[in-house]
């Protein structure tokens, strides 16, 4: 196999995403450059602790010692900490159990501290499905080794073999019964107190599957009672005393710079902070109506120079002629000489936005020269790096803190709403709360990228593939293998010079390049005249994926359903593998008055050993349901570098009515370690649906949205 990824959108070790992030930069004064330096820090640091200071944007250094990780109150209190985040996705009590369970006690006993740069470890970024393969783990290890501690500790009081002690309920009991340790116990004692500064061990043992107590069983989100009364405080909501409500200032297009600006009638108003640094103008009041006044006096005074920009219409053609050092062309000449058979088809893939309950929101406050940020990001470490970064601050002197917040769905990796607040609050000397608007949120955070992608494949004259040439032109190189036998293969991903910014979304490019690949192995399918299951599964060695094909189509009853075909009814499956897991789903759609109406969908799914099924089941039909909005109507509109479509109006999400029947199979397998679950099965909703339309009405649609012709 000849595999080009020129590079991943992601950085290792969570192979997450490079994002185009905004640079700004508040000018490096005398004193933050001595703070920075301190007596020679610089040079007596090795370059290795440096990168790691800087880090936060990929798998993060964990906790450096047991304590870090399990912190034992004299009072019996148990607490957690971690460096992810939650924003929906159901992490508070994957972890919550993780703990619980090696720790032996219940679950209402832990109270997890989560994404406070100065209180929890580095976990990194809270995206790529790593929550699971490496933070639980980590916890898992943490409590674990303080679970072993606490029988040490019995064994050496009591004088007596490990043998002879049991934990069950958090207390270490005698073989007789009539002794007994907590981990206050451990905690209070002087001994217990150095153990717990002792590196985490490598081998200390886990918790096998078949003993599990806690995990592998539905746990609830500890802290929902406060989401659904509305006493949890998101992101938005946070207030400090005497503080001020922020607006930016924003270019009218893409592109454009900022040549002149009066900030005259905004400083004449009563109440009101404004304040010019290079590209940024922003103003702070004590209301957010008297912010929006402010700004909108200001924005009458400027001046700009705008430049070229292009449009959403030309967009496949404009990444195409950027494509750099443009695609490699297909190596496989011999094959498609002799071929029975050769297809090749062009697939194309629309930027979207993330779209989340709660777009970007950042409170920030100075205090002593030492900056707080309350925001919401799956990214705590990495905004902390930021924010270093812009204000030369040297790391000590930042604390990001992460409430729960409204969702992220890769989206919210970047800090320029932190930044931002954090200028106006240096501004104003006081704390400043910046919250984007919708608008903006559609405008100035970063996209998932469109794509481009080329699919050309042979078949010989007993329907098998002889050879394979796929090219991602933008989107990235997530899932750009082919997980068929298709003899000769190349796959490339090639970057472009992309119009928007772009970055990470859930499952990233993979969603692109199943959609273009599952929809191009239908085609092939009908080329050799088989069945589009039976033609995945001549190709299919993967025991996993084919054991979610074979679940799909079996719950949906595929070979009936797939014989049926009536007048503007059609059934379609796809299926693919990203981030450890397995996904394949069957999908029935209708065409009602020109619309696609999707019916009914079946999706098998695996992710290895179920750590908390009743959460796994809510990630799968939360995908399914977004899945939905990319593949029939989400797809930003652009033109003269303005967004034609920057509002829930014009931009439409999936509605309750589109909901279709779901009819979900999770797949558990307790011989294997836990994937993440968070993004996979949304990458199998388009392509089923664009084979459904097929079947439907004997018309590929190559392109996501996918729409019907008009007639």
């Amino acid at each position: 196999m000849i595999r080009d990824l020129t590079t991943d959108e992601t950085p290792s070790p969570e192979n997450e995403e490079a994002v185009e992030r905004v640079d700004y930069n508040f000018g490096l004064k005398r004193r933050s450059f001595v703070q920075i330096l301190g007596a020679g820090l610089l040079l007596a640091v090795s370059a290795p602790a440096l990168a790691q200071r800087r880090g936060g944007g990929g798998g993060g250094g964990g906790a450096r010692n047991i304590a870090a990780r399990i912190l034992l109150g004299k009072d019996g209190t148990i607490t957690v900490m971690a460096g992810k985040v939650e924003g929906g996705q159901g992490a508070r009590a994957e972890l919550s159990q993780a703990a619980a369970e090696e720790l032996r006690v219940p679950l209402s006993q832990i109270q997890l501290v989560m994404a406070d740069t100065s209180l929890v470890p580095d976990d990194g970024i809270t995206a790529g499905s790593g929550s699971t393969p490496r933070t639980v783990p980590a916890v898992r290890q943490g409590a674990a080794a303080a679970r072993e501690l606490l029988i040490d500790f019995a064994c050496k009081r009591w004088s007596v073999d490990r043998n002879a002690v049991q934990l069950n309920d958090g207390k270490a009991t005698d073989s007789a019964g009539q002794r007994s340790l907590k981990y206050a116990d451990l905690a209070a004692s002087e001994d217990g107190a150095k153990a717990l500064q002792q590196p985490v061990p490598s081998n200390v043992a886990l918790t096998s599957v078949n003993e599990w107590k806690v995990l592998g069983n539905g746990a609830a989100r500890p802290n929902g009672r406060d989401i659904v009364t509305g006493a949890h405080k998101y992101p938005s909501d946070i207030i400090r005393p005497g503080m001020l409500y922020g607006k930016v200032l924003r270019a009218p297009s893409f592109g454009a710079k900022l040549t002149s600006v009066d900030l005259g009638p905004a400083k004449a108003m009563k109440d009101v902070v404004a304040v010019q640094d290079g590209q940024f103008v922003g103003v702070a009041a004590r209301t957010a109506f008297l912010a929006e006044q402010a700004r909108e006096a200001i924005a009458k005074t400027t001046k700009w120079e705008t430049s070229p920009h292009p449009a959403s219409k030309d967009l496949f053609d404009y990444l195409r002629q950027h494509a750099q050092d443009g695609p490699q062309a297909n190596p496989f000449a011999d094959e498609l000489a002799k071929a029975t058979h050769v297809l090749r088809q062009s697939y194309q893939v629309a930027y979207v936005q993330h779209a989340p309950l709660e777009p970007r929101a950042a409170v920030a406050e100075w205090t002593d020269g030492k900056l707080t940020v309350w925001a919401g990001t799956q990214n705590p470490f990495g905004y902390r790096s930021e924010l270093m970064r812009a204000f030369h601050l040297p790391e000590g002197s930042v604390r990001v803190v992460v409430p729960d917040f409204g969702g992220g769905f890769g989206g919210k990796h970047t800090g320029e709403a932190a930044e931002e607040a954090a200028r106006l609050a240096q501004a104003a000397g006081k704390p400043v709360s910046l919250r984007w608007t919708r608008a903006e949120e559609f405008t100035w955070a970063y996209f998932r990228p469109a794509a481009l992608i080329e699919a050309e494949a042979s078949l010989d004259a007993n329907g098998a593939l002889t050879s394979w040439h796929f090219i991602n032109i933008n989107s990235g190189g997530s899932a750009v293998d082919t997980p068929y036998r298709s003899g000769k293969t190349h796959c490339q991903f090639v970057r472009s010079e992309a119009p928007l910014r772009q970055g990470s979304y859930r499952v990233l490019a993979a969603t692109a390049n199943n959609f273009a690949r599952e929809s191009f192995m239908d085609e092939l399918a009908a080329a050799a005249g088989s069945d589009p299951l039976d033609f995945r599964l001549a190709h299919l060695e993967n025991p996993r994926l084919r054991a979610v094909l074979e679940a799909a189509a079996n719950r949906f009853n595929w070979k009936e359903r797939a014989a049926k075909r009536t007048p503007k009814t059609g059934v379609g499956l796809a299926c693919g593998t990203e981030k450890g897991s397995y996904v394949a789903a069957c999908a029935e759609i209708g065409i009602d008055e020109g619309k696609i109406r999707v019916r009914r969908v079946c999706q098998a799914f695996e992710c290895g050993a179920i750590l908390n099924p009743d959460n796994l089941l809510s990630q799968v039909q939360g995908a399914i349901i977004m899945g939905l909005g990319p593949a029939l109507r989400e797809e930003m509109r652009f033109e003269n570098g303005e967004m034609l479509n920057a509002s829930f109006r014009r931009y439409q999400v999936p509605r309750l009515e589109d909901v279709p029947e779901l009819d979900i199979h999770l797949l558990n397998r307790p011989d294997l370690a836990s994937a993440g679950a968070g993004e996979t099965p949304i990458m199998v909703v388009a392509p089923a649906i664009a084979n459904a339309v097929f079947q439907a009405t004997g018309t590929r649609v190559r392109t996501m949205p996918i729409t019907l012709p008009k007639a």
